[in-house]
């Protein structure tokens, strides 16, 4: 037998950023703890809204399975003697079990037939597990800081004020949070301020609908709350811009959603459009509304948690809370246009870019010259780098960063151009943040790319020479997420640079004495830079050999680096890769077993089997057909070439004694594996692509 099952936490008004993780974490802890149970059932559905958690299961089952319990004892060897009496051991056994000898079962095992107690245990009612399990998936929650309320002992996100548990139409017996269970639910604070009965687990979401004037699905009010601000913004010849993450939080705010259309003076249109998208977004929730070719409209849409009989002093209500919003980002503008980047570049002395490390004036320093230093290896204007790294954080101390920190680099964007900057000088002022996050747009200009790279590699350098590299999760720095951009940023803007040099250079440019690890920063901090590389192929599908025999060359330039794994990662599907890898790994054996550097001159008179003489001379093929195509970087192509040696390789090993007794023999046989080693390991060291036993 079955039923449905559901509970519905009530509360204050939930964190609306973390609503639906806390949804979802709590049907999966309900789920978890009926599979801990051993209890059957169907669907787990998850129910949110800004004052309630609620969880559905279909067809649970009532009761636990009847299971027998198997309790192993000594050995039947043991457990009598000769005389086939039982002995202490058994005796023992079944003692400690209520039982006599006799009545115990034998059974086989892998270690031979054992004496054993075997018991029937009766499925516990599943409706005296239920609240147990509710009340631990409430505790397992992700929430960072629990509160009290009240006198109460019992503690969670927010205060709790109803709880409602059905199995079937029956209330479940139990209590959680302090609560006890009941059949009632609540309705939409302000259209329907009153207890609900809910009758079944059937009637729950339509009976909140109507008359509750709640949609309890997250997933279907995101939806009606996207058509809806959809529509309004084509009643304005407009198109909503509706970022997920936005969306999300308002889901969470309001339990019956209305779409309203307001409106702002044009004139604010002269202030930078992202300073109004984030005073709209951050401020007060709104969608911003954009015309064919994405430029602002004077419109934007809330989302009111109410069904107004007079929809316009809704509208007007929101629109007199934007005004002094917009009319602060238009004044901070303005103001902020007055005052030059290069006039703010002294107040940065007073910013602590870290207490080590000095000052964010410092920094700028450092990038500006790292900066020429870059530009002048990829053909780039030095003189722009440096200007573009001088200014490239001044944007800090304006009004308009003060208010709004989101639009650090866009604010300098703007400030540049306002004070006559050339174009990718004034780019680069938020190209330098790109790529911010993983699948993010890399900078355009070649000024953004240089002064991306350079304050990457500066904030690696010196956090690496300090020694507080990345712990665990802590990453105060975003270590992590700057060695991904600088992989980035070289890789996929095909720019060759050597990173070993860069961060040398960015080295230099500390005070020898404030970097306590000066002599082994740059290898650190490269390693943990290509750490970073390998975890990227891996996201790709590419086996960590591979990266691992590309690594064992000791290289430093990821575009070179990436070629090769890219070239490896083709060698290693073809159907003659394994075998070669095989032979390079027993050739790799065999040399590091000398004393000493491996002979590489071959005598071509002391070849004798017809083995090593067609090895011998396949290896001067191969060599004269790869050669020009390693100059050129082409490393697919040449291990591709590589490929037609298996068979040939093979043969020698089949029919040619390497470690003879001759040592001129042996020696000429050793040379001539390690040319054929250095064929690949111009490439990489292939032998790592044998999986490890």
């Amino acid at each position: 037998m079955a039923r449905d099952f559901l509970v519905e936490l009530g509360t204050e008004e939930l964190p609306p950023k973390a609503l639906r993780t806390l949804m979802d974490a709590f049907a999966q802890g309900i789920r978890q703890g009926l599979q801990d149970a051993e209890l059957e059932f169907g669907e787990v559905k998850a129910y949110a809204a800004p004052r309630r958690l609620a969880v559905s299961v279909t067809g649970l089952a009532e009761k636990q399975q009847d299971k027998q319990i198997e309790k192993l004892g000594p050995a039947v060897k043991a457990a009598f003697d000769k005389d086939g009496n039982p002995s202490k051991a058994a005796e023992g056994f079944a003692r400690s079990n209520g039982t006599t000898v006799d009545q115990l079962s034998r059974v086989q095992t892998d270690k031979g037939e054992r004496l054993a107690f075997i018991s029937e245990q009766k499925g516990e009612a599943t409706e005296r597990l239920l609240a147990g399990i509710v009340e631990k998936s409430l505790a397992q929650l992700p929430i960072p800081k629990r509160m009290r309320w009240g006198t109460r002992r019992e503690e969670f996100v927010r205060p709790v004020h109803w709880l409602l548990m059905l199995f079937g139409d029956k209330v479940v017996d139990g209590e959680v949070l302090g609560l006890k269970a009941g059949n009632t639910s609540r309705g939409h604070r302000f259209h329907c301020n009153r207890e609900l009965e809910i009758h079944s687990v059937s009637d729950y979401v339509q009976q909140l609908r109507d008359p509750g004037y709640v949609i309890a699905d997250f997933d279907e009010r995101r939806e009606a709350i996207r058509e809806q601000v959809t529509a309004e913004a084509h009643n304005v010849n407009g198109e909503a811009v509706i970022d997920d993450d936005l969306l999300d939080e308002v889901t969470a705010l309001v339990e019956w959603p209305v779409a309203l259309t307001g409106r702002f003076e044009e004139r604010f249109l002269d202030v930078p459009a992202e300073a109004l998208i984030s005073s709209m977004k951050e401020h007060q929730k709104y969608f911003h509304v954009v015309d064919a070719d994405g430029q602002l409209l004077p419109f934007f849409v809330t989302v009111s948690n109410i069904e107004s009989t007079d929809p316009a002093q809704v509208i007007a209500g929101n629109e007199r809370v934007i005004r002094p919003r917009l009319s602060d980002a238009a004044f901070f503008f303005e103001t902020d246009k007055k005052t030059s980047l290069e006039s703010r570049r002294e107040k940065l002395r007073q910013v602590v870019f870290q207490q080590h490390l000095g000052s964010v004036y410092d920094k700028t320093e450092r990038v500006a010259t790292l900066g020429r230093a870059i530009a002048g290896h990829i053909g780039s204007d030095a003189d722009r780098a440096e200007r573009a790294g001088r200014l490239c954080k001044s944007d800090l101390v304006t009004e308009m960063v003060f208010e709004f920190p989101d639009l650090q680099g866009i604010a300098g964007y703007y400030y540049a151009e306002n004070d006559g900057e050339p174009l990718d000088v004034a780019k680069a002022m938020y190209e330098q943040y790109m790529p911010k996050f993983a699948g993010d747009e890399l900078p355009k200009s070649d000024t953004g790319t240089v002064i991306a790279l350079a304050d990457r590699l500066d904030t690696l350098v010196g956090i690496f020479g300090i020694g507080q590299p990345p712990s665990g999760s802590r990453d105060p720095f975003a270590l992590r997420r700057a060695s991904l951009g600088v992989i980035r940023l070289v890789v996929e803007k095909n720019i060759d640079l050597d990173l070993r040099e860069l961060l040398g250079l960015a080295r230099d440019g500390y005070p020898r004495t404030a970097l306590g690890e000066y002599n082994t920063v740059v290898e650190q901090t490269l390693n943990y830079i290509l750490e970073r590389f390998r975890a990227r192929y891996e996201d790709q599908g590419i086996a960590a050999e591979v990266f691992m025999a590309v690594a064992a060359r000791n290289l430093s330039r990821p575009l070179d680096i990436d070629n090769r794994v890219q070239a490896v990662h083709a060698f290693s599907q073809l159907p003659e890769a394994q075998a070669l890898a095989a032979a390079n790994k027993r050739v790799s054996n065999i040399l590091a077993k000398l004393e000493g550097p491996a002979p590489t001159e071959v005598d071509e008179s002391l070849l004798q089997e017809d083995a090593e003489k067609a090895l011998y001379a396949a290896i001067q093929d191969a060599r004269t057909q790869v050669e020009p195509l390693y100059a050129e970087a082409l490393y697919t192509e040449g291990l591709a070439g590589l490929a037609g040696l298996r068979e040939t390789v093979d043969s020698f090993f089949d029919h040619v004694m390497v470690m003879t007794d001759d040592e001129k023999l042996r020696d000429n046989r050793l040379a001539l594996l390690a040319q054929l080693r250095a064929l690949f390991l111009e490439v990489a060291d292939i032998s790592l692509l044998v999986p490890a036993k």
